[in-house]
């Protein structure tokens, strides 16, 4: 089992001049101290994963202060860009930082952020399956054939070329759908279990491990990364007074992972009518749901064992945590010495030639 570092929620409408200070001390504590990667995520015009409108740009600035670490996208929101500036941009990003870049791809979910492409929102998903097609050619120096302004077709190659002939990639998955598609095209995932249970997440893994020996690829050679909240504390009592109400507020700037939650489990409501404190309840509903079923890695070593296990069992094969939901920074810091202490007891697998970085039916 592999344990990396993930970013999202940080909310980008403050005007402090250190807003970034958690992001650029825990990716050199990452780096210091052996985690596999680092993730940041694409976000637009809404302060939930407000920090991070572009990880190319983020990850840039993390080469300069890293050595060994992957910078991985989590994710590039592919039909919102076009494969040629990624292909360029994600160059820069792999020179910078000696051939450490890896890429996650997601097809958007929010109707707003797609004033950038319009044209591309109702046929998301197939855009970013033939544009991750195309970026896997740029990347491995193809020449592809797009029209210019003068209504022309013209064949370029992108410009830096990478350190890495091939790149990794991974797929965010939520959907049955989607985990069949990383696994017809022999990618790894990213998920997460914001919208399932650690059941449901079985099923899942199962299926895409299925299609992917179903499409000649190696099950085994594939990873599966997750996506959790982590904090790591000595005291379950204290642990959850530290995390609850952050955890909850971080629940309200995304209400609709509450909703969701709730209608999963037939819990009647009307969030119309809803006072604060109605709200504040269901909140407080949602955290012990998630604390109680292991679908956070927060709590104590002892606690979070338990949780690990279920995940190996299921075939999980990396634990993306998610640091930044609300804690102050000294906090944080202080739980991810103990996380570092905590995946001691895994040992990780240096070997990287097993991450995907196949061509798009490769």
């Amino acid at each position: 089992m592999e344990f990396s570092i993930l970013y999202f929620s940080g909310d980008g409408s403050t005007i402090e001049s250190d807003k970034y200070q958690l992001l650029l001390e825990t990716t050199k504590f990452a780096d210091k101290n052996e985690f596999s990667a680092v993730w940041t995520p694409e976000r637009h015009f809404h302060p939930f994963g407000g920090l991070y409108p572009n990880p190319s740009v983020i990850s840039a600035a993390l080469a300069m202060i890293t050595e060994k670490i992957q910078l991985r996208s989590g994710s590039i929101v592919m039909p919102l860009q076009h494969p040629v500036r990624v292909a360029e941009e994600w160059a820069v990003v792999d020179n910078l930082s000696g051939g450490r870049v890896g890429l996650s791809f997601a097809p958007g979910w929010h109707a707003d952020d797609f004033l950038l492409r319009p044209e591309n929102y109702a046929e998301r998903k197939e855009v970013m399956w033939r544009d991750i097609d195309i970026l896997l050619k740029l990347w491995c120096g193809e020449e592809v054939e797009f029209v210019n302004g003068s209504s022309n077709k013209v064949k370029v190659k992108t410009f830096p070329r990478p350190i890495q002939s091939q790149v990794p990639i991974w797929i965010t998955c939520q959907a049955d759908a989607t985990f069949i598609g990383a696994g017809k095209i022999g990618a790894n995932v990213l998920t997460s279990l914001l919208y399932a249970t650690i059941d449901d997440l079985a099923q899942q893994i199962s299926l895409y491990r299925r299609t992917l020996a179903q499409h000649g690829h190696d099950p085994k050679s594939c990873k599966v990364s997750l996506m959790m909240h982590t904090y790591i504390g000595d005291n379950e009592k204290l642990v959850k007074q530290q995390v609850k109400q952050p955890f909850c507020n971080y629940l309200k700037t995304h209400f609709g992972l509450v909703e969701n939650l709730a209608k999963r489990i037939n819990f009647q409501f009307n969030s119309a009518s809803f006072t604060e404190e109605d709200r504040q309840q269901l909140l407080e509903f949602a955290f012990e749901r998630y604390f109680q079923q292991g679908r956070v890695l927060i709590g104590t070593p002892e606690s979070c064992r338990q949780t690990m296990a279920r995940l190996k069992e299921i075939g999980v094969d990396e634990v993306a945590c998610l640091v930044d939901f609300g804690l102050d920074f000294n906090t944080v810091m202080t739980s991810l010495n103990k996380l570092t202490d905590f995946k001691q007891n895994y040992q990780p697998r240096k070997d990287t030639s097993k991450y995907s970085s196949l061509s798009l039916f490769g």
